[in-house]
């Protein structure tokens, strides 16, 4: 048997013999030089120097990759995709006069006097009548005093061939009665060829004889002439008031289109919304856009002030009256553009087709087609050129461009980065970590066992004591002992003690009841 002093000095030394051992047989780069036996020396001390500087630069490294991921980058790639053939877009198209002047009644213009400006009693004869007029039907008096195309429309064709105004739908807008091409996404037109005579070709006569005069000036007072354009995807309703482009009488005017795919990322990378209320989604529409959003969110505004909607608005609502219209709804709209990030929440949505635009013009008709169009239509050359005008909308090519946002730094990338710096400042990996988190469990494991002494109230000297008064039973069997301290599987402060029935083992040399 030892002696006391030596049992007493064997709980430190072998955990300073395991952590060498782990030291020597891990894999992580430099522990084996630090955790040496043996007094720390001047080579150790720059191994742990070396070490903890790796250590603290992969630290800082890792640091900085993790705030990289958790700002969510995104990057943008632009790509062109060519096609055999792309779907045509839908082309509305509204004269900037809302009202035809000849198409006007008595009691229209009695209704519309604040509106349009115009007095109950004008130089063309009408007259202020004493009668009660009938309440006004605002749908009514834009439908019918509206432009109607088959007056404006003078020529048309699509891809080469023949079209009329029974290829364009009615739609109302703040201009009022518009007019749209290929506007029906199941029923889209398709181009198989780009440049000019493959696409919408359309002569117009604005009939500027037919503007308002103005007598003064209102919300709806208009100086221009000519005619709101807007090219739009056929799963979005128009928004020409804002979104559209002017084309002027007395020009050929050229658009050159370039089909745009944009993809967005949600949130946290981006910020358009993956999924939507069914309440977001305009009647009428099978798909969301902004441009539906707004005009949701103008009209419950409008009807929430008002208690009525406009004519341009979707729904089943009354229609205002002109009086409310300039009373109220115009007023409710002007405020609606001015807050209009704070009333209406419009996300982005997370696909979207929009058209780029090149305009180019030429101005028309030279003197020979001008007395040429002026026989043909029974108008004077004059009228030709403040009155007509060509709108020629074509593909600059057939392709589109694909816009996407993608993430710049997913999970993959971090972990990657994190993993190529811990090999690269500590020579680390993930086995690694589990080798020092299975050393972490074996050395609490060991604690708990001498707690086990700790808590029986004898420590290893009054256990020593007590053997020496005890007779010890001679070993019988086959077995080897050993006295090497380097022998023993598990030193003493790991070993079993059993107060119940007074059994020790020391050093796994023998154990003795």
């Amino acid at each position: 048997l030892r002696s006391e002093e030596s049992l007493l000095e064997e709980p430190r030394r072998p955990h300073r013999r395991d952590l060498a051992a782990f030291a020597g047989t891990s894999t992580l780069h430099g522990l084996a030089h630090i955790c040496r036996s043996g007094q720390l020396g001047v080579r150790q001390a720059l191994w742990a120097l070396a070490f903890v500087a790796s250590l603290a630069f992969f630290l800082y490294q890792a640091a900085r990759s993790a705030l990289f991921y958790l700002e969510h980058p995104h990057v943008t790639t632009l790509d062109e995709e060519a096609a055999q053939k792309m779907v045509f877009p839908a082309v509305t198209i509204c004269n900037i006069n809302r009202f035809r002047h000849s198409a006007l009644t008595d009691a229209d213009i009695f209704h519309l006097a604040n509106m349009t400006g115009l007095p109950p009693k004008d130089r063309d004869g009408h007259k202020a009548s004493d009668l009660l007029y009938p309440d006004p039907d605002m749908a009514d008096i834009v439908n019918r005093t509206g432009h109607q195309l088959d007056d404006m429309l003078k020529n048309c064709s699509f891809n080469g061939e023949n079209c009329s105004a029974e290829n364009f739908t009615v739609v109302y807008t703040r201009y009022g009665k518009c007019y749209t091409f290929n506007g029906d996404r199941n029923k889209a037109r398709m181009t198989r060829q780009s440049g000019m005579g493959n696409g919408l070709e359309i002569m117009l006569d604005i009939q500027q004889e037919e503007y308002l005069p103005i007598w003064r000036e209102t919300n709806e007072t208009s100086f221009e002439a000519g005619i709101r354009v807007q090219i739009h995807s056929q799963d979005e309703p128009p928004y020409i008031h804002q979104l559209g482009f002017g084309v002027s009488p007395g020009f050929q005017t050229f658009v050159s289109c370039q089909e745009q795919r944009l993809t967005y990322l949600p949130q946290p990378w981006g910020s358009c919304q993956a999924s939507l209320k069914e309440e977001q989604i305009l009647p009428g529409y099978e798909s969301y856009s902004i441009a539906a959003c707004r005009l949701q969110c103008e009209k419950e505004a409008v009807l929430q002030n008002c208690q009525c909607r406009m004519v341009h608005m979707p729904g089943n609502e009354t229609i205002c009256s002109p009086n409310v219209y300039i009373e109220c709804a115009d007023h409710i709209l002007d405020t609606a553009v001015e807050d209009f990030q704070e009333r209406c929440i419009c996300p982005m949505p997370c696909n979207l087709t929009r058209y780029g635009k090149e305009i180019s013009m030429v101005r028309i008709p030279n003197k020979g087609s001008a007395r040429y169009l002026a026989r043909k239509y029974n108008r004077n050359e004059t009228y030709i050129r403040e009155n007509f005008l060509v709108l020629d909308i074509f593909f600059e090519a057939l392709n589109y461009e694909a816009i996407e946002q993608k993430k710049a730094y997913n999970l993959a990338g971090l972990l990657g980065d994190i993993g190529g710096q811990m090999g690269l400042f500590i020579g680390a990996s993930v086995l690694t970590i589990l080798e020092i988190l299975d050393y972490i469990c074996e050395v609490r494991t060991s604690g708990g066992i001498q707690q086990v002494l700790s808590s029986s109230g004898e420590t290893v000297a009054e256990i020593l004591s007590s053997l020496e008064n005890r007779q010890i039973p001679p070993l019988t069997g086959d077995f080897t002992v050993s006295s090497s301290p380097a022998t023993p599987t598990k030193p003493l402060n790991r070993a079993p003690y059993h107060p119940e029935d007074q059994t020790v083992c020391l050093d796994l040399i023998f154990c003795v009841t």
